[in-house]
């Protein structure tokens, strides 16, 4: 998951698709992580108020701490989710040619939603978080599920 800083959408939507596929039975066989295009809050643990949003919702965000994108992401990650347009096409101009398939906006995911971004919610108010969390989650319960179609049965 990728957004611009890693303390707002990206790690709310790492914590959102952990809770999904732990309610599958899935959250011991798929690594989830979030990072920023830029390493401006790197250490940092996410925003307050997407804790305390997403806290209500059952997401525990507390844990996590922003980093940058990093040149191995591309290589270990069997998919890289950006937030918005913008970071997928920075993620694309980072990502070696070999590796681009892997790139995708996570709205794709999202029944009637792809193509489209989750908007920065960091200057708005209560209501931009939750919008953030509820295309989050039209989003990531329906990677969950296919997810855990790709998975070879029995592991």
């Amino acid at each position: 998951m990728v957004c611009t800083g890693n303390i707002c959408r990206s790690p709310t939507a790492e914590g959102v698709l952990q809770h999904h596929l732990q309610a599958l039975g899935l959250a011991h066989r798929v690594r989830v992580d979030s990072a920023g295009i830029q390493a401006w809050h790197t250490g940092e643990a996410p925003d307050p108020r997407s804790q305390a949003h997403a806290s209500r919702r059952g997401y525990d965000l507390s844990a996590q701490r922003a980093r940058a994108v990093q040149a191995l992401d591309f290589e270990q990650a069997d998919l890289i989710l950006a937030m918005d347009r913008g970071h997928l096409r920075a993620l694309q101009q980072r990502c070696p040619t070999g590796q681009r398939h892997k790139l995708e906006l996570l709205l794709d995911h999202a029944p009637g939603l792809g193509g489209q971004d989750v908007p920065d919610p960091y200057y708005g108010g209560a209501d931009a978080f939750e919008a953030v969390l509820d295309l989050v989650e039209a989003a990531c319960e329906p990677l969950a599920r296919a997810l855990a179609e790709r998975l070879p049965q029995g592991c």
